[in-house]
């Protein structure tokens, strides 16, 4: 198996303590811009997007297999899953959320808002309640490198929330340029949303009734997806790698990745691999933190 050097940067004494292998595992090379990792523990394996291609691959942990999950994908972006272990993704190509249901069959979650079709969903979080949230900005109608060019119906670039009861769309949060990556704390209490164009992540505070407020700007670097450790800490792709910051914001580390880093996600039976998707390949790292999986998640 191929690896590389796995170097971590200490930016703050409250990263010291954090590391994990000296080797970083290559998993899989070859992909044009790989995208949106999410692990099955009940299957040990995971799958991840390839959107330029319009397929998913899937790797298999037992026997280090890679092979096609699906194609084409409908130009699938983000990828989580929900509590029932189903898949849940964002297509951009055909602009809208789906579930894949264990039989195979494919649920639409999101299509529309207010009758308009969505821009392209980008990544996906499911909180506790059973509602999903979901980032909208245009890259799969911009041109057809990652889905198929279309003029923008809907006036921005927003963040919303499907209710879990009635399925209906609600706008939650706007003034974003391109919204991208996010993410729930541990009790669901915040929620961190990157935008790209801006290279920054916001916060917001996430009241009973599925509304937001605040949104203030909490850090700078980050550029695509993120994920949580099970100590609050926010791990984000952005500059040069993985970076590591603490709640408050402090960039206190960073994880050196040789490609540009689009996302990445926590797996492994004791979550404490760190998934690592990152222009033509999929990397792997077993750290020595573990994955935060949100109150309610399987």
């Amino acid at each position: 198996m191929n690896t590389i050097q796995a170097e971590f940067e200490v930016f703050d004494e409250r990263f010291a303590g954090v590391g994990g292998d000296e080797r970083i595992e290559v998993l899989h090379t070859g992909t044009r811009w790989a995208e949106g990792p999410c692990y099955f523990p009940a299957g040990r394996y995971l799958v991840w997007s390839d959107i330029p291609n319009d397929r998913m691959l899937r790797w298999d942990e037992q026997s280090g297999h890679v092979g096609p999950f699906r194609l084409p994908s409908g130009y699938v972006n983000g990828n989580t899953r929900d509590a029932g272990g189903r898949l849940l993704s964002c297509e951009q190509g055909n602009r809208r959320v789906t579930r894949t249901e264990h039989d195979g069959s494919i649920t639409v979650i999101a299509d529309r808002w207010e009758g308009k079709r969505l821009n392209s969903p980008n990544d996906v979080v499911e909180k506790s309640d059973g509602s999903i949230w979901f980032t909208d900005p245009p890259y799969g109608i911009t041109s057809d490198y990652e889905g198929h060019r279309a003029e923008q119906e809907i006036d921005g670039c927003h963040v919303y929330r499907v209710d879990p009861g009635s399925g209906e769309v609600t706008r939650v949060a706007d003034g974003f340029e391109r919204p991208n990556g996010l993410a729930f704390n541990a009790d669901e209490s915040l929620l961190y949303v990157v935008d790209t164009r801006r290279r920054h992540l916001r916060v917001f505070d996430v009241h009973g009734d599925g509304t937001l407020s605040s949104g203030k700007v909490l850090a700078e670097g980050t550029s695509d997806g993120i994920r949580l450790d099970d100590a609050g800490r926010i791990w984000a792709a952005g500059d040069g790698g993985v970076l590591c910051f603490d709640p408050d914001g402090t960039l206190i580390g960073r994880l050196a990745i040789p490609e540009k880093v689009s996302n990445l996600t926590f797996g492994g039976l004791k979550r404490n691999w760190l998934f690592i998707t990152a222009s033509t390949s999929l990397y792997a790292l077993m750290t020595n933190v573990r994955g935060l999986i949100p109150s309610g998640t399987a």
